[in-house]
C-alpha cells in the first residue's frame, strides 16, 4: 500500500490524548515507530504501553512544545533509540476561550506559545534533522501541522485561538516553500469541532449540545475521518504534495 509507513520513525507532539493520541495509534498501526511527546508523561507511558502490546514500537519522551532545550531533547532521545525522525506531526495545542477584552494576557501568551511558536519550534527542529540525515537526497522528509477550521472562519470567544492557527496555516505555507528543495514536504490539516478530552465538558452540556445541533450536519466531527488524510500526508505517496492546506471539518465551516 501506498500509505504503508513502515519503515518510518515519527515523532507526535500533543500525544497524550485526543488527536495525538488517536493519530499515534494510526501510525503505528501502518507500521510506524513512534516517539509521542507532551507534558503528561503518565498517560505517554500507558498509550506506549497500548502500542507496544499490539505489536508497535514507540518511545515516550517528556516535551514541552514551547520550550526549545525539550524540543531538542525529544528529538535527541528520538535519534538515540530508533535514528532519524523523517516523520513530524506538529500536533500540540491548546485553546484560551473568552471575549478577547477579558482573556488574561498569561493565559494569551500561554496559548500562542504553544500553539504558534511550539509548532514552530517542532517544524524546524525536524527539519535540521532530516535535511541532516539526507532528506535532500531522499525526499522522504514529511511534517504535518495541525491546525484548525477556525483559521479560515471566526468563532465565538475564540478570537486569538483562531489568529494563533490563523498562523500556523500561513507558516506551514512559508516552511513548505523553504525547505521544498531539501527533500521536506510540509502540509496543514484543519479539522472542524471533534469529540475530545478538551471539549468533552463542553459538549455535554446544554450550550454545547445546541452548538452541535446548529452544525451542517447536526454532529461532530467523526475523528477517523481524518485517518486518510494523515496516512497519506505521512507517506511516500504525497511526495508531490507540499505547502497545502487541508480544511477537513465535517462542512462545519461552511
Amino acid at each position: 500500500m501506498m500509505t504503508d509507513l513502515t519503515g518510518r520513525t515519527c515523532l507526535i507532539t500533543g500525544a497524550s490524548s485526543g488527536l495525538g493520541a488517536h493519530f499515534a495509534h494510526l501510525l503505528s498501526g501502518a507500521g510506524a515507530r513512534l516517539i509521542l511527546g507532551a507534558r503528561r508523561r503518565g498517560r505517554l507511558d500507558a498509550l506506549v504501553s497500548d502500542i507496544e502490546a499490539a505489536g508497535g514500537e514507540a518511545l515516550a519522551v517528556d516535551m514541552d512544545v514551547s520550550d526549545e532545550p525539550s524540543t531538542i531533547a525529544a528529538f535527541d532521545a528520538a535519534e538515540e533509540r530508533f535514528g532519524p525522525v523523517d516523520t513530524v506531526i506538529a500536533n500540540a495545542g491548546i485553546a484560551s476561550s473568552g471575549r478577547a477584552t477579558q482573556v488574561p494576557v498569561d493565559e494569551l501568551r500561554r496559548m500562542f506559545d504553544t500553539n504558534l511558536l511550539g509548532v514552530l519550534l517542532t517544524a524546524r527542529e525536524g527539519a535540521r534533522r532530516m535535511i541532516s540525515a539526507g532528506s535532500r537526497e531522499s525526499g522522504k522528509g514529511r511534517i504535518l501541522l495541525i491546525g484548525s477550521m477556525g483559521a479560515q472562519v471566526t468563532l465565538a470567544g475564540e478570537a486569538a485561538y483562531c489568529a494563533s492557527k490563523a498562523g500556523v496555516a500561513h507558516l506551514g505555507r512559508s516552511l513548505a516553500r523553504e525547505w521544498m528543495r531539501q527533500g521536506i514536504n510540509v502540509n496543514v490539516l484543519q479539522p472542524g469541532y471533534i469529540l475530545t478530552e478538551m471539549g468533552g465538558e463542553w459538549f455535554a452540556s446544554e450550550p454545547g449540545k445546541k452548538q452541535i445541533a446548529g452544525f451542517n450536519r447536526g454532529r461532530l466531527q467523526p475523528i477517523d475521518s481524518l485517518d486518510a488524510p494523515v496516512l497519506y500526508l505521512c507517506s511516500d505517496a504525497s511526495q508531490s504534495t507540499t505547502g497545502s492546506i487541508f480544511t477537513i471539518d465535517d462542512g462545519q465551516s461552511l
